[in-house]
């Protein structure tokens, strides 16, 4: 899959990260995210075990990633109907499809996740979603929605990031650093992690990123009425992809979070961006930062 051109899409939130934040614009860094979404579409869609007839519904569809990779893999007669909430990314998935010539294959619809009543019921053999559920403040409508849409028998298989751990080691750095507020290191750690991650108990709990857990997807579709659920919990601990300072700085870890370079100019000082910089800039361009992804994969089935 290649970076996506966007030349011709009006940003909003979504859009804007989607396309720019995730990779701080930078083609190389783009190659390596596409690369490494292509191996988390690929596991959805081989978890919701598709045929060549299926009629698939992909909720959140951003730039219509696992739509295509799914019409790609089972060929002309797999229909797909995508739905965003992002009016921007659903304009540019309708170019996309006109560009590959499978415009026939698919339907847009903007929607968000837990308000799928355009919908019919009983009409979709799979529903999909990937970093989709996690922005979603009522998870337990969007899984009555998903089980609504299907027909019997049908599949979701979804993959949704898990925040609420980083959302915990903002909240440690939080308690580090009033323990020790002399530290000026601590200070800025907390900082830098408190602006894109809850940093209390009472936060977490109200934030839709990060007030669930992988055992809570799982209660929500049981909740739904879904059965033969699996799930996944996949948690890598790799040295960061980029070694590239500016690239660094420049991204943010989901839609909702400023990149930290906002953070340095907005909420450090000239002085105390100079210590940070010195800090963790050689940690970042000799390849010793660590980044930890953790990504729940649930799939269950209605039953017939």
């Amino acid at each position: 899959m290649k970076p996506v051109s966007s030349h011709s899409v009006a940003t909003d939130l979504w859009s804007d990260w989607l396309l720019h934040e995730r990779y701080a614009d930078d083609p190389d860094f783009a190659k390596e995210i596409y690369q490494t979404v292509e191996k988390f579409t690929d596991r959805v869609l081989d978890f919701a075990q598709l045929n060549a007839t299926a009629h698939l519904l992909d909720v959140g569809a951003g730039e219509g990633a696992l739509g295509f990779r799914a019409i790609q893999k089972w060929g002309p007669a797999l229909q797909v109907t995508f739905t965003d909430i992002s009016a921007p990314l659903l304009k540019l998935a309708r170019e996309r499809a006109t560009d590959k010539n499978v415009l026939s294959q698919c339907r847009f619809i903007q929607a968000s996740a837990d308000q799928l009543s355009a919908l019919d019921d009983a009409s979709f053999d799979a529903v999909t979603t990937r970093s989709v559920l996690a922005y979603v403040d009522d998870k337990a409508s969007a899984f009555q929605a998903f089980h609504r849409a299907l027909k019997p028998g049908g599949r979701i298989s979804i993959a949704e990031p898990i925040m609420l751990y980083s959302a915990i080691e903002s909240m440690t750095l939080r308690q580090r650093y009033e323990e020790n507020p002399e530290r000026l290191e601590h200070r800025l750690m907390h900082l830098w992690a408190s602006a894109q991650f809850p940093d209390t108990p009472e936060k977490i709990a109200q934030s839709a990123i990060t007030n669930y857990s992988e055992r809570e997807l799982m209660q929500f579709a049981l909740a739904a009425g879904f059965t033969d659920l699996h799930l996944e919990l996949h948690i890598d601990v790799a040295p960061s992809v980029s070694r590239s300072w500016d690239v660094f700085i420049g991204t943010s870890p989901h839609p909702l979070a400023p990149s930290l370079r906002r953070i340095m100019n907005e909420q450090f000082t000239a002085s105390e961006r100079a210590f940070f910089e010195g800090l963790m800039r050689p940690l970042v361009e000799s390849g010793q930062r660590m980044s930890t992804t953790r990504m729940a994969y649930l799939t269950a089935r209605k039953p017939p």
